[in-house]
């Protein structure tokens, strides 16, 4: 397989022209023409994620988050991500990024989080393109019977990766809980379609103060708050899954490194 064999079906998956305007996504750096034997999936690009490819002798890593979301004028080796940039070329490893345009795809990053966190049946988008009811931001289902704010959110605590942040939940603990919202990532800007959905809890992450405490008081629906990387995490084997069900012969591994930026709680 060729790095452009696999572009290919990531960007029949996950579409680059449903990426946000502001969004940075696709080929960060790599020949389309190398060979590709191994592909490493994880939520970020960071030095830890490079180390990873390094030891297990990865071709291709492709990464939920941008390196350069803002763009650059130098890759000098003075800074972090010039020192990613000049040890992914110095070794051959392409570096690919599949971010908003994987967060609307059906599937996509919230379908995963939905299923990591127990929700059945069909999903729909929280937040559905106005020409496409069937993808978007968020995705709304239901759990497989009633249960509790309280059961819900140890349930989803054991369905997400491990994190210091953990989750934080508002809410009555003993508000009956049937249909639920989620997206991965930071989740202010739904709060709003959580509500009108009517859903019974909204999880999502990077949720602030101001605006989570204004909605609670407007009556909800409950909130769960889980860590950023955590949210995003399930998606990789989404992913790889789609790498493997279009016949691309790769072998794939998704990243066990914790990349969340906060390691430790008191």
């Amino acid at each position: 397989m060729t790095l452009t064999n696999v572009i290919e079906v990531l960007e029949a998956a996950y579409p680059p022209a449903r990426a946000e305007s502001w969004d940075a996504v696709g080929l960060v750096s790599g020949d389309p023409a190398q060979p590709v034997r191994r592909v490493l999936l994880a939520v970020d690009p960071v030095a830890a994620v490079a180390e990873e490819a390094l030891e297990w002798q990865a071709d291709l890593i492709v990464t939920h988050h941008p390196l350069y979301l803002r763009g650059t004028t130098s890759v000098a080796t003075t800074t972090p991500k010039g020192r990613l940039i000049h040890t992914l070329i110095k070794n051959d490893i392409a570096l690919y990024t599949a971010h908003t345009n994987a967060d609307v795809a059906n599937p996509g990053v919230s379908d995963a989080l939905a299923r990591a966190v127990g929700l059945t049946g069909d999903l729909v988008p929280l937040q559905p393109f106005p020409d496409d009811p069937w993808r978007g931001l968020g995705r709304i289902g239901e759990t497989a019977e009633e249960t509790t704010l309280e059961e819900f959110a140890a349930r989803a605590a054991k369905g997400l990766p491990r994190t210091s942040w953990g989750i934080r939940v508002a809410g009555d603990p003993s508000r009956r809980v049937t249909r639920v919202a989620v997206s991965g990532g930071a989740g202010d800007s739904l709060l709003g379609a959580a509500r009108a959905a009517g859903v019974d809890v909204f999880l999502t992450a990077d949720l602030r103060h101001h605006p989570a405490s204004e909605f609670m008081e407007a009556g909800g629906p409950a909130l769960i708050d889980a860590a950023h990387w955590a949210t995003e995490w399930p998606w990789l084997d989404s992913a790889a899954s789609i790498l493997h069900a279009s016949g691309v012969t790769v072998e794939t591994r998704v990243s066990a490194t914790v990349t969340d930026a906060w390691t430790r709680g008191y």
